[in-house]
This record gives structure tokens, sequence and C-alpha cells, in this order.
């Protein structure tokens, strides 16, 4: 039922899409993508955002996914591990703003390194079953769709959302709220990718891990489980 779960991809990115635009359209300035919060900083924060909202929410769920693949389908584990390290690491910089003013300023910094550097650490230790885990699972239209999305936050979305651009193609009638709205859509997109490709690749995952032969003692319980719902 792949095709189903597909449609379910659009219609779902589609809802969220449309709601968002038809709100701004409904009440300007409702997306919040600009908001002065002093004289101090007059370039305003987007962090207030529904669609940066959206952006946390979405990489809460992609970690989420990838903690599951990883309990449950331990074959894939060298894989689930940083990918969903790469998801806390984003959802951490994308709470940074709060982490600034309700905690300590820079620590966030500090936790992305802290994670990243385990992270490093993990694949290179676990490099072999790395490349075993790959071997099992490639080709992967979950792992295709998490490379889309990295390609969009990582390089689309960074180059084309770089202000110096947009003060070159607006000129005299640029605004920074002009580029902050694009980059932050296509950063969603992005985050948008990244969510169907953790769903796909968890499926996948679990169908490897299903297959799998599987220890004895775990063969017994279930043929135990078996034999007592049989009873009834």
């Amino acid at each position: 039922m792949a095709w189903l779960r597909y449609l379910l991809y659009f219609v779902a990115i589609a809802f969220v899409t449309w709601a968002l635009t038809q709100m701004e359209l409904a009440s300007p300035g409702s997306l919040k993508l600009q908001i002065l919060l002093n004289e101090a900083g007059p370039s305003g924060t987007s962090e207030y955002s529904p669609v940066e909202i959206i952006q946390a929410i979405i990489l809460g769920l992609c970690g989420a996914v990838m903690w599951w693949v990883a309990r449950y389908c331990p074959s894939q584990r060298p894989i689930a591990v940083p990918c969903g390290g790469i998801a806390l690491v984003f959802l951490i910089g994308e709470l940074h703003y709060f982490l600034d003013r309700d905690i300590v300023a820079n620590l966030w910094q500090i936790i992305i390194v802290v994670i990243g550097a385990l992270l490093i650490v993990y694949t290179y230790r676990n490099y072999k079953r790395l490349q075993i885990a790959l071997a099992r699972i490639w080709p992967s239209p979950g792992l295709t769709l998490l490379f889309a999305g990295a390609v969009v936050l990582f390089v689309f979305a960074r180059l084309v959302g770089d202000e110096s651009l947009w003060a070159s193609i607006l000129g005299d009638d640029y605004r920074r709220i002009v580029k902050v709205a694009f980059e932050e859509f296509v950063e969603l997109m992005g985050y948008f990718l990244w969510m169907a490709g953790a769903i796909e690749y968890a499926f996948q995952a679990r169908a490897i891990a299903m297959a799998e032969p599987q220890p004895a003692a775990r063969r017994l319980r279930a043929k135990r489980r078996h034999d007592a719902e049989g009873r009834f």
C-alpha cells in the first residue's frame, strides 16, 4: 500500500501549505515572519512563526521515528542513530532563540557541538555496521527522500536564501521579510521531504527486521504467546 502512503503525504503537505498561505491572505502578518521585539533588533525575528513551529514539530517526529527504528530494527541502528541525531541537531538549532532567552545564551551551540562529536564517534566506530546496513536496505525510497531533503536544506535554502542575493535582486525595493519568507518556506519543503523519508525508511527497516532470523529466545516467546492465544 505504498501508493496510499504517498497519496497521504501529498494531501498532508498540500493541506498544511494551503492552510499557511490562506492564513496570511485572510489576516496579513499572521504568519509572524518578522516580529519587532525591540528597537535594538530592527530586523525582527521569525521564531514565533507558525512555519517555524511546524518545522520543529516535523523534526521532533523525524527524531521519534528514527528512535523507533534504532530500538526495534537493530540491523538498521547504524543508520537510524546518525539520522536521528541530525534531526535533533536541527531541532535545537530551530529552538536556539528560546534556549538563548530562557536558559543560557549560546548554550545551544555547545549542545550541538557535543551531539555532533558523539555522532561522528558513533559513525566512526560503527562504520562497518553502517556499510552492512546500507547494503541491506539500498535502494531505499526513504533514504532517497532524506537525501533530497538534505540537498534542499543544506544547499538550496542556504544559497538561494542568502540575504545579499535578495538585496541584489530587489535593489532599492529590498525588504528582509521577503528573504525570510522564501527561506522559511523552502526549509519547510525540505523538512516535509525528511518527514516522508523517515516514515518510508521506518517501513522498509521494519520489513527487513521481520525478515531477519530471530534469536531462539524470541522465537520461543512468540510461540508460547501464539499457543496461549490459540487456546481461546
